[in-house]
């Protein structure tokens, strides 16, 4: 991995963050969005990550351009939920396969060590074995496999769930 620099993010990224999200959107299933969002469109999911401390956002940046992003995020809406968090990684398409996943999450799960967390939950649309080796390697474990629950580019997708404890014991 040639030099990154990982940081939180800040207002101004939101344009490339909003990019590169959206790739995935148009051109693959890995994210079931069917329409590409505009920057105001993923101001309030932005927002959402500046409320609550178990809720981070964090930028891989490389040669000065922001290049991929980490997060955690809300599970579900429901107040039982509030010590699980999803974890969530997207790196633009040239940025793919240099490590930047795996330098995002380290960061991200090291900064959320200390907060009222007890499970990182994960989804990842199949195949994609790339996702599924990079949760792995966190300590994740797949917990089942939702199947074709997702239809997008004319046809249906499965979804496999992974977790782990926030501390791991390894």
């Amino acid at each position: 991995m040639s030099s990154v620099m990982i940081r939180a993010a800040g207002q101004g990224d939101l344009a490339v963050l909003t990019e590169i999200y959206n790739h995935y959107v148009v051109h693959t299933p890995i994210t079931f969005d069917l329409e590409p969002f505009t920057i105001e469109g993923r101001q309030r999911w932005f927002d959402a990550h500046a409320t609550d401390p178990r809720h981070r956002l964090f930028v891989a940046v490389a040669s000065e351009q922001v290049v991929g992003y980490a997060s955690t995020s809300r599970f579900r809406e429901k107040a039982a939920y509030n010590t699980t968090v999803e974890a969530s990684v997207y790196c633009g398409p040239a940025a793919v396969g240099r490590g930047i996943g795996r330098a995002l999450y380290e960061t991200l799960f090291a900064s959320i060590a200390g907060e009222d967390i007890h499970r990182v939950v994960a989804g990842v649309t199949l195949p994609n074995a790339t996702s599924v080796a990079l949760h792995e390697r966190f300590g994740f474990r797949r917990i089942g496999t939702f199947s074709a629950n997702g239809r997008k580019f004319g046809q249906y997708w499965d979804v496999a769930w992974f977790e782990r404890p926030l501390t791991l014991t390894i």
